[in-house]
């Protein structure tokens, strides 16, 4: 399941107080133990806990921690589930982002019979953005990447998610492919864009 790149535009920002300046970033592979913190994060970015339909976000969360569970404790070869964790100057940790990495086979989006990594669920907590949480996992997934012998990245943005393609832009991404507009007439909801990077050795820091 994919979850999609999280819009900042649904979620208040947070307040001054709230704000991790004091926090260093590292990125890891998760673990068993990140799974509740994948869950809420994601759960985070891709639903609101205000309104009418704050009753279903534990169960949306309960479905995103089973569906990462089924994930890491069975994975498939080329799969990889990074996180990225904020370290307090007293020394406690926070989960404050993720982003998944797998290799697929796809005759519709690139060449017949071409396998490529892509990436999905890119979230960052609400009170984390805007620190450069993103920007560490999308350039760690490169590594991984290029770890795995391959050379270019593919990801979906939806068409109205003006922040994440800004972000993917500047980080060297280009639309590939966009997808079929039925899609957004039938199904009523924002196209969405395959993007694509080529990786060179002097874009991994």
């Amino acid at each position: 399941m994919t979850y999609w790149f999280f819009d900042p535009s649904r979620h208040k920002p947070a307040t001054a107080s709230a704000e991790p300046t004091s926090y260093k970033f590292q990125v890891r592979a998760a673990t068993p133990a990140d799974l509740s913190g994948i869950a809420q994060v994601i759960a985070e970015s891709f639903h609101s806990q205000n309104g009418f339909w704050a009753w279903a976000f534990p169960l949306l969360r309960l479905g995103i921690y089973e569906d990462f569970k089924h994930r890491l404790l069975s994975p498939a070869p080329h799969h990889l589930c990074l996180v990225a964790v904020a370290t307090a100057s007293n020394g406690i940790e926070k989960l404050v982002g993720t982003v998944e990495i797998g290799v697929r086979l796809s005759d519709y989006w690139t060449k017949a019979g071409k396998s490529f990594p892509y990436l999905s669920n890119l979230a960052v907590h609400p009170q984390y953005r805007r620190h450069g949480v993103a920007s560490k996992l999308l350039i760690s997934c490169e590594q991984v990447s290029r770890d795995w012998g391959f050379e270019d990245l593919y990801l979906h943005v939806l068409e109205h998610n003006y922040q994440a393609r800004q972000l993917y832009f500047k980080l060297g991404y280009q639309a590939h492919k966009v997808d079929s507009p039925w899609n957004q007439f039938f199904l009523r909801r924002s196209q969405q864009i395959l993007l694509h990077k080529h990786i060179v050795l002097d874009s991994i820091s």
